[in-house]
């Protein structure tokens, strides 16, 4: 029988809040315990550091840019094909849980032309899931850390009192406990935690994380740079990450309990990190009150584990790998091959070396905070931007200049912008020409980066 998956989803979670990626304290063990028996990626990066874009690929396998959802709030289009019609049609039941951001069109700050933020999203705007549905469409403005409401699968409304991520959770447990015995299934459980509460700018951990984690060790790349406000909110989105933790370890537990696990292939992700409001100061900037939306791997290096009873094999791969595989390697953990039909690699292929010479470089694009395109290699950072274009206007532009560059083997920290110092004109010149490739291939456009 084909292997049940399910995607367990973090929002905002930076890599190095987990023990895998070189967290110090004990606050991923569940997880950690996981990926030492399966597959760790070590060095994966978001291709889109935006909620509701970064949704829209995951589910399409397609470019935010190319479908139109290049920033939040933008419906997934209703004529192309996602991951839930991939496994329907192929004999698995899907089931999806907690934040879902596809379905309402138009500006959070005025009253959208589709608001379903505050109320439930019809079958047709679901993507194809067509069953078991506990959904809020933008969590954050149904819920706080404490208390809140999703929608079922007949849109009726229902109220949780306790810790968010706990609540999430126990909606999949609920399916867990009626998933079918002749089929297969594919569970999203999709957490808003680690993100930040969008009404009062707070991470919201469980009570008492402000206290746990009062003398934590905050990143170095965050104590380096002045502002931000990661002395206030790090402990507590500590507390959030391990309650993601902890919750993943219910499911672990209910699979084991249902005699599920060992055909079950657990995939942990998230869609993005958090700079913590100290990167994207500066005059490119467009004004948002941001966490994310730039192309340091503090916004992009997330955490991407592969794991469970279904995965027999052990591996710790280090080659740079884009989320943009994702829906792809979803599909291919249940043997459906969608070749050219969606974008990037099978990473089950990248980790067992099926790939020689790959490029061992990835894409992302920026937008919200700027038009922005992102090359990241294993010696450097490199971004450019599209000049007087704010990012919430238009999903690309036909010229950029160069916005940062960091040389990674002296400058890990991604603390010294080096694009105007003369020694580096020619890789500047490189890398440009590599990026408009990638860009090409992404977009089918030929974009000029001036130089």
């Amino acid at each position: 029988m084909r292997p049940n998956i399910v995607l367990y989803f973090s929002d905002q979670q930076r890599a190095d809040t987990i023990g895998l990626y070189g967290q110090k304290l004990n606050v991923t063990p569940n997880l950690d315990k996981l990926g030492r028996n399966g597959i760790v990626f070590s060095n994966a990066f978001s291709a889109q550091p935006v909620c509701g874009p970064c949704r829209a690929m995951f589910q399409t396998g397609r470019y935010p840019s190319e479908i139109g959802c290049f920033t939040n709030c933008i419906a997934l289009p209703r004529n192309i094909k996602t991951l839930a019609q991939y496994y329907t049609e192929n004999g698995y039941d899907v089931a999806y849980v907690g934040k879902w951001h596809l379905a309402s069109d138009g500006e959070l700050e005025k009253p959208p032309r589709i608001n379903y933020i505050e109320n439930p999203i019809p079958l047709e705007s679901r993507g194809g899931y067509s069953g078991f549905w506990r959904v809020s469409d933008v969590l954050e403005f149904t819920s706080h850390g404490y208390g809140g409401y999703v929608f079922d699968e007949h849109m009726n409304r229902i109220d949780f009192d306790g810790y968010r991520c706990d609540c999430i959770t126990d909606f999949g447990l609920e399916y867990l406990e009626q998933a079918p015995e002749d089929k297969p299934f594919f569970l999203t459980i999709s957490h808003i935690e680690s993100h930040h509460q969008n009404d009062h700018g707070h991470y919201e951990g469980p009570v008492g994380s402000a206290e746990k984690y009062r003398n934590c060790e905050i990143p170095a790349d965050l104590m380096a740079l002045e502002g931000g406000d990661y002395r206030e909110e790090y402990p507590d989105y500590l507390g959030q990450c391990e309650s993601l933790d902890y919750n993943l370890g219910r499911v672990i537990e209910k699979l084991k309990e249902k005699g599920l696990y060992e055909n079950t292939v657990i995939v942990y992700v998230s869609d993005h990190g958090s700079h913590f409001r100290t990167r994207n100061r500066d005059e490119n900037f467009c004004g948002y009150d941001d966490y994310k939306r730039s192309g340091h791997d503090a916004s992009l290096k997330v955490p991407l584990v592969i794991g469970g009873g279904a995965i027999k094999k052990r591996r710790w791969v280090k080659e740079l790998v884009s989320t943009a595989s994702l829906p792809k390697t979803l599909l291919a953990l249940a043997g459906i091959n969608v070749g050219k039909k969606m974008i990037g690699e099978n990473l089950l292929e990248v980790a067992d070396g099926k790939l020689p010479g790959r490029k061992n470089q990835v894409f992302a694009q920026i937008s919200e905070s700027r038009v922005g395109r992102v090359l990241r290699t294993e010696e450097y950072l490199y971004a450019v931007v599209a000049k007087g274009i704010w990012g919430g206007a238009q999903p690309d532009a036909e010229e950029y200049v160069p916005d940062y560059l960091y040389d990674l083997r002296k400058d890990p920290l991604q603390l010294l912008d080096v694009k105007n110092e003369p020694e580096y004109a020619q890789i500047i010149k490189r890398l440009s020409a590599e990026l408009e490739e990638e860009i090409f291939q992404a977009e089918r456009k030929h974009a000029r980066i001036v130089v």
